[in-house]
């Protein structure tokens, strides 16, 4: 900061005002500021203030996984409602290890964070005493959980997964398989909601209608292989995510089976793929953007002091009736 300083004919105090605070400089001070850093490559240790104001304009965004697209349009939201105000969004992934969510949020604490966005739900102990104890603003999104940490902007998977197994049997299919991932949080509420629909029909839980598969197209291939072999009686599967479903469909097509006259396949995510197989999958449609974008929301809200409307933002969701059902 010296050095910029020095370069710019201005005292060191003018330099911070500049890069900390451009609307009290005038603007050809700030400019010959600007140039000066431009100049020497410098880069502004932010570090130091957030220590005295006990938080940053950084925004961390924690995400089950980076590999799955599913998560571009609820970064795509948050990024497009902060890079305008000023905010930097900083993105990792903890898998579905809760001691490896204990440390990502540890170091975004450390970093003090302005805020935190969790996809997910599924907390452990350790993690929840860390955010409440830092006061860190957080908003989970990826469920609607029964005893949030602080805010959630969100869709419930329990209640989707209800929705397309009710439309399904609607469309008249009586033996309605369903595929989740094993050992998977958002599965196994998905697979929740499959079952209060079964009760609400009045149709017996048949555990051969209930599928755990491995991950991507393999997993829908799984899923096929399972119904030929343990439920061939089954005429409907649904699937607890998008890729899955794209593999049952062309393990169905392998096997001569046609879709949907033998099976019909629904899915759960929406993804632009859903609408360019054939035959198009019927899907779930989440509102993932908007997810994204309510929750940066809510955050500056809370960061900026003003009150919300709601701390628990429930976003709903969208069947989509394709070719497939």
């Amino acid at each position: 900061m010296r050095d910029v300083a020095e370069r710019a004919g201005v005292s060191r105090m003018t330099v911070s005002r500049a890069l900390n605070d451009p609307e009290s400089v005038k603007e050809g001070l700030r400019k010959r500021v600007l140039s000066a850093v431009y100049e020497l490559g410098y880069v502004h240790n932010h570090l130091a203030r957030s220590l005295s104001s006990r938080s940053s304009k950084v925004i961390g965004l924690v995400l089950p996984s980076l590999e799955n697209s599913i998560f571009a349009q609820t970064v795509k939201g948050v990024s497009d409602l902060l890079r305008p105000l000023g905010y930097h969004l900083m993105v990792t992934e903890c898998g579905n290890e809760p001691k490896d969510e204990e440390r990502v949020i540890a170091a975004f604490i450390a970093q003090r964070v302005g805020g935190l966005i969790l996809h997910g739900t599924h907390h452990s102990p350790v993690a929840v005493r860390m955010l409440q104890g830092s006061g860190t603003p957080v908003v989970e999104n990826g469920d609607i959980p029964a005893d949030p940490i602080d805010m959630v902007a969100s869709y419930s998977n329990r209640e989707a997964a209800r929705a397309m197994t009710l439309h399904l049997a609607r469309l008249g299919y009586q033996q309605i398989a369903f595929a989740a991932l094993a050992a998977n949080p958002r599965g196994a509420t998905r697979s929740l909601g499959y079952d209060d629909a079964l009760a609400e029909l009045g149709r017996p839980a048949d555990p051969r209608l209930k599928i755990e598969v491995s991950r991507g197209f393999a997993g829908g291939a799984e899923a096929i292989a399972h119904i030929a072999a343990i439920m061939p009686e089954a005429d409907a599967l649904f699937c607890a995510g998008d890729v899955m479903a794209v593999g049952a469909l062309f393990e169905c097509d392998r096997r001569g089976w046609k879709v949907p006259g033998r099976l019909a396949i629904a899915s759960f995510d929406d993804l632009e793929l859903m609408r360019h197989v054939s035959p198009a999958i019927t899907s779930l449609h989440l509102p993932r953007y908007e997810m994204g974008k309510r929750s940066a929301e809510m955050l500056l809200s809370r960061i900026e002091g003003r009150e919300l409307p709601v701390p628990v933002l429930d976003l709903g969701f969208e069947i989509v009736q394709r070719a497939s059902t």
